[in-house]
């Protein structure tokens, strides 16, 4: 399958939850042995199982992980202990630092998708009011039903949980990791494409990160990992120069990073505000 694959122009693999090591460990030989790489939203498989298997991302930063399960059986999800697990978790725990120190080592870099967990966490905002404009009404309407089911939970979990899992992709990025930026448009409807980048942003901000770190993840970061960093990533003689022009100060107000006024891509600008006009009420057409 994947030499089939390979023909096709696929450029890298991505593990998903209930597969086995030794599937794993075939997929990442064979993908390294086209100098491919290997992503994984994995379960079934602790991070540090995936580390020492040869794997070169994992997604969602620490929400995916199963390591502090207890009891964890090889090449199971245990996917309705997984929260529960992260709950009682101790950050400043021996085997929090033995993991990441793991992961640092093993060169295993992290995609960070705090956008999509913000949705599931009470007493978080909701998507930008544009944001909330671009979709059809039906997604709009379950987006707001399920957000206000979730903003009237009693005894909620899930705001422990995000910040926990805010603070471990800080202390990985400490320790030396290689942390980039995405967004997971997955959830009920608040994570849309675009806006949620610019949220991304903001999330990184709150975990602890300078604005022009939060942009270095969610840019070079991202185009080191995939080895285009001769190419794009950052503003540089002699690199592709996709830049968007803000209208405000980031460094005063990172909220400043949602009145993009110009989006300059392969030497044309964009007016951003024509754009968001024309794409009122699209999202969840397909």
């Amino acid at each position: 399958m994947m030499q089939y694959w390979d023909r096709e122009g696929v450029t890298s693999y991505k593990a998903y939850m209930h597969i086995h090591q030794d599937e794993l460990a075939q997929v990442v030989a064979s993908a390294h042995q086209r100098n491919r790489k290997v992503t994984g939203h994995l379960c079934s498989i602790t991070y540090q199982e995936a580390a020492e298997l040869g794997i070169d991302n994992l997604e969602h930063g620490f929400f995916a992980a199963t390591d502090f399960v207890k009891n964890k059986k090889k090449n199971e999800c245990p996917s309705s202990e997984l929260h529960q697990s992260l709950l009682n978790l101790d950050i400043g725990s021996p085997e929090v630092n033995a993991l990441i120190k793991v992961l640092v080592d093993k060169n295993v870099a992290l995609t960070s998708t705090l956008t999509v967990f913000e949705t599931f966490t009470q007493g978080r905002p909701k998507a930008y009011p544009l944001a909330l404009e671009a979709l059809i009404p039906q997604v709009r309407e379950q987006y707001e039903s399920q957000w206000q089911k979730i903003a009237e939970q009693e005894n909620p979990t899930w705001p422990i949980v995000f910040k926990k899992m805010m603070q471990l992709e800080k202390k990985f990025v400490e320790a030396g990791g290689i942390l980039m930026a995405g967004t997971d448009p997955t959830g009920y409807g608040g994570v849309i494409a675009g806006f949620s980048n610019q949220r991304q942003i903001e999330l990184l901000v709150e975990a602890g990160f300078s604005i022009e770190h939060a942009i270095k993840i969610a840019t070079l970061n991202g185009a080191t990992f995939l080895e285009r960093d001769n190419k794009v990533g950052s503003i540089e003689v002699g690199k592709q120069a996709d830049l968007v022009l803000i209208d405000g100060e980031l460094t005063n107000d990172t909220k400043a990073i949602r009145n993009m006024a110009v989006v300059f891509k392969d030497g044309v600008g964009y007016n951003v505000s024509k754009i968001v006009q024309k794409t009122k009420s699209v999202v969840g057409l397909h």
